[in-house]
């Protein structure tokens, strides 16, 4: 049905019989990679309500970075920075660190390994608690040489310990650097040196760093001690913090209750950091405002918006954009996907790059997390997703309106996960799509949205229309959506029209359609009344079916009752009674259907069917115009037959249901009852298939 020009009336019924134009294989993975998507916009949308995520404003407000992936967990430098190679932290700053001091796992494998090895390397992510583990392992292995006096340093320059030249800040003396994305010169060799050098002195010295640090010194022997800082509990950081040693029960009671309530508990778990902790502890411990705390701390603008200052490289941000995409997938559909839009972003290389994104996890992203099956659960591969619901969306739009050298690989990369054999993966692209267009919807429709909705691929229409669907879930795009819609519904009679009419068809047949169903019905309509054209009949008729299984089956009947007045043969009244046929024809599943499950449907069972007895007089209405009328008459027919047909097992309640029926149309003025009569004897006595139960309602029709 590509060619130009209408599509004939003829063609149009016998491609809606057989169920549209694909395959019955694609179109049903099809409609349920739809139905997944509906479920996942719902969700969405539920989750960012009140928000204003998918708006270019979310980015232009002030951001603050304080509580951000830069921070290390404890008090800043001194003031003294840049007076000389290092200062000596004071007896108050060493006490705010150690005191109440959570220690994390391996602790004490960390202290052995300072104490015997004078330097140890320390990787954590930044706000890890980091530092604040330095200080109370320096100041630990202080107390255990009791010959050390030489106090406690911060180096200025951390790199430059590797240098022939560098000496410890004082014999038997404690040093701490920090070393975060400035390694060069930084070696292995050098670091060998400094060890032996403190040695000497008898020193100690902590490197802090993460995700680089630990590629240098992963190849190191035994004169350097490597230990990967383990995540500590937050809220036991908080705990200790505001309530100290004491052990009062009715007070940690009481902090609980405070954390629940104010969503602070939830905070530290999608922000698990230390900092985040200790910041959140020193509001409770000041009476400020906890909850504005709490609403600062889990604003996904400004954890995004820090998250993509610190990180640039290809792999990094591929798999964020993976993760904000295909969130909740495993973690092999993660990786792939990360890994395709890796080598778009990145010149091809002459391998496979060697990127192991699950060790990174912790350093470089914080904010994602992989959930393993819990007990009882069914065994399978860890899930990947952020650990605030919030964060796709924001991740997606911030990428989407800000990365713009790399707007046209996100778009290649999308378009790819299309055609993706997991049609999960398929929904999820084309949810994460409409996110996307909500940022600058007319510059969606014109660089990706229209092409995708005209396609001969009905997939890719169909992700078109889902992303259409999220796009116009937005309070914003919802008025331009629809505006989109009547346009292309209402256009020309070319194939690419005719393609682009179809989509809006489909598009309002989902999630967009039933929050407006007035709306989406004259989309329908316009699509419908095209004079001559059929093409868009197969389009319609499951868009009405769509809506139908979304709980608006009253809606939709009288629509069709008032498409069909006339009750003549045009083609808008033969179009309307196709789809009707169509609608009691197509039982309702409800793996496909999605949403929320509507009264009465049986899965197998036509919904018109098993939700007649709300509906009857509207049914009796529209079965009469379309058993008078050819060519709808004989299609008609089969369906009615395949009611007749339903079996008891299925759906008990379809003998009452079509003795109902079949007296309500005969009621009807005209040759109604003749007509059912003689259709339903021939059925009763249909040499290869005969039905007993038309014979018992041809029967009933003669009293």
């Amino acid at each position: 049905m590509d060619e130009d020009g209408p599509v004939s009336e003829s063609d149009a019924l016998r491609s809606l019989a057989a169920g549209g134009g694909e395959s019955e294989a694609e179109r049903a993975e099809a409609l349920r990679a739809g139905a997944i998507a509906d479920l996942i916009a719902e969700r969405l949308n539920a989750e960012a309500s009140g928000t204003r995520i998918g708006t270019l404003a979310l980015f232009n407000d002030s951001v603050s970075f304080g509580g951000g992936f830069n921070t290390n967990g404890g008090p800043g430098p001194s003031a003294r920075l840049g007076a000389t190679d290092s200062v000596l932290l004071t007896e108050d700053e060493i006490t705010e660190y150690t005191d109440l001091y959570v220690q994390p796992e391996r602790y004490d494998e960390a202290l052995d390994a300072l104490c015997e090895r004078h330097l140890l390397v320390l990787t954590g992510a930044p706000g890890s608690g980091r530092t604040a583990a330095a200080v109370n392992l320096l100041a630990e292995a202080l107390t255990l040489n009791s010959a050390s006096d030489g106090g406690c340093h911060r180096l200025l320059d951390a790199a430059s310990i590797a240098s022939a030249t560098w000496e410890p800040p004082a014999e038997r003396g404690g040093s701490l650097a920090v070393l975060d994305g400035h390694l060069a010169g930084l070696s292995s060799r050098g670091l060998a040196r400094a060890a032996a050098k403190l040695r000497a002195a008898g020193a100690h010295l902590v490197l802090v760093g993460g995700q680089e640090l630990e590629v240098v010194v992963s190849g190191l022997g035994d004169d350097v001690a490597w230990h990967r800082l383990s995540p500590v509990d937050p809220l036991a950081v908080l705990e200790h913090a505001v309530l100290g040693h004491s052990g009062d029960a009715d007070r940690r009671a009481e902090l609980v209750a405070l954390l629940d309530s104010s969503g602070a508990a939830a905070a530290l778990r999608e922000r698990p950091l230390a900092a985040h902790a200790v910041r959140l502890a020193s509001v409770i411990r000041a009476g400020g405002d906890l909850e504005a705390a709490v609403t600062e701390l889990r604003d996904p603008s400004d954890q995004v918006y820090t998250w993509f200052r610190m990180h640039h490289e290809p792999e990094t941000v591929a798999f964020a954009l993976a993760v904000a995409v295909l969130e909740n997938s495993g973690y092999l559909t993660v990786a792939d996907a990360a890994i395709r839009l890796r080598l778009i972003l990145s010149p091809e290389e002459a391998a496979p790059p060697d990127v192991r994104f699950r060790d990174r996890l912790l350093q470089e992203q914080p904010w994602i997390e992989l959930l393993f099956p819990g007990p009882g659960e069914q065994p399978g591969p860890p899930r990947v997703r952020f650990r605030s619901a919030l964060l796709s969306q924001v991740v997606l739009t911030y990428a989407w309106t800000t990365l713009d050298g790399r707007r046209e690989a996100v778009l290649q990369w999308l378009r790819q996960l299309l055609g993706h054999s997991d049609l999960e993966v398929r929904a999820q692209a084309a949810v994460a799509s409409g996110v996307l267009a909500r940022a600058d919807f007319h510059f969606a429709v014109h660089r990706f949205m229209k092409s995708w909705a005209g396609s001969t691929s009905w997939p890719v229409r169909q992700a078109a229309a889902t992303a259409i669907g999220v796009a116009g879930s937005a309070p914003t795009a919802a008025e331009p959506v629809w505006e989109l819609l009547h346009t292309w519904a209402r256009g020309g009679h070319s194939a690419y029209e005719r393609r682009l009419a179809s989509t809006a068809a489909t598009a309002v047949g989902g999630l967009f359609g039933r929050s407006s169903p007035d709306r989406a019905l004259d989309v329908l309509r316009s699509a419908l009344d095209r004079g001559d054209d059929w093409g868009t009949l197969t389009p319609v008729a499951w868009g009405g079916v769509h809506l139908i299984h979304q709980g608006l089956t009253t809606e939709v009947l009288s629509a069709y009752l008032e498409w069909s007045r006339p009750r003549d043969t045009s083609p808008l009244v033969l179009k309307t009674l196709s789809a009707f046929v169509f609608a009691v024809s197509t039982p309702y599943t409800s793996s496909v259907a999605g949403g929320t499950v509507p009264e009465r449907a049986v899965d197998g069972v036509p919904l018109l069917l098993s939700a007649m007895p709300h509906h009857r007089s509207d049914l009796a209405a529209l079965w009469g115009r379309a058993l008078a009328r050819k060519p709808v008459q004989e299609p008609a027919f089969e369906a009615l037959r395949g009611w007749v047909d339903i079996s008891t097992d299925v759906y008990p309640e379809a003998r009452s249901s079509l003795r109902t029926l079949m007296h309500d149309i005969a009621r009807l003025p005209g040759k109604h009852r003749e007509r059912l009569h003689w259709w339903l004897t021939k059925w009763a006595t249909d040499r290869e298939r005969p039905s007993a139960h038309a014979g018992d309602l041809a029967r009933a029709l003669e009293v």
